[in-house]
């Protein structure tokens, strides 16, 4: 593997575009999430916001807080390729072990306002997403305890996905894209 993009961002900031974007292009993508559902599933446990934090927490507790970005670059250098999207990154720890793994790498952002991430949560409906502003508050305080606030701070690249649609958000995410890949 000698390069990395890496994705951060609340959820329902619009990170998973950008990883959209890449597959469309050839560009393997692991998502970090992903994983942590995998483990559920693997547990034979329902795929509830509840059950992923606490999933996500012991796999944390048990190898280390880098433990998903470990899990996610094994399956990036299992694609065999040099250029490899990783979406969903959540803690300092996460970035240092990308850091320390790949020559190149480029930290991108993705940045809602709270109200808009919620209705975007809402409008999504996966089985883990928040139902209620309670449970929306939760969860983004359990992804800010894990250490997201400083991933996003140290980004190379911000993009505020706000007030735009969705049509407008691919197109900058396209060429954002373009931009990096030939960089």
């Amino acid at each position: 593997m000698e390069k990395l993009l890496l994705v951060t961002g609340l959820p329902g900031s619009g990170k998973s575009i950008f990883g959209k974007t890449a597959s469309r292009r050839g560009i393997p993508v692991i998502n970090m999430g992903d994983i942590v559902r995998e483990h559920a599933r693997e547990r034979g446990l329902k795929v509830t916001d509840q059950n992923l934090g606490t999933i996500a927490t012991e796999l944390r507790q048990k190898l280390g807080k880098a433990a998903i970005a470990i899990i996610a670059f094994e399956k990036a250098c299992q694609t065999g390729r040099k250029l490899a999207v990783i979406e969903g990154l959540r803690s300092l720890e996460e970035l240092d072990y990308f850091r320390g793994k790949v020559p190149k790498y480029v930290l991108v952002a993705f940045h809602a306002s709270p109200s808009t991430r919620f209705k975007r949560l809402l409008s999504r409906g996966r089985e883990d997403d928040p139902k209620t502003w309670e449970e929306f508050e939760l969860r983004d305080r359990r992804e800010l305890d894990f250490g997201i606030g400083s991933v996003i701070a140290l980004a190379d690249i911000m993009v505020v996905n706000e007030n735009i649609t969705l049509e407008q958000l691919s197109a900058v995410v396209e060429n954002l894209l373009e931009s990096i890949i030939e960089g």
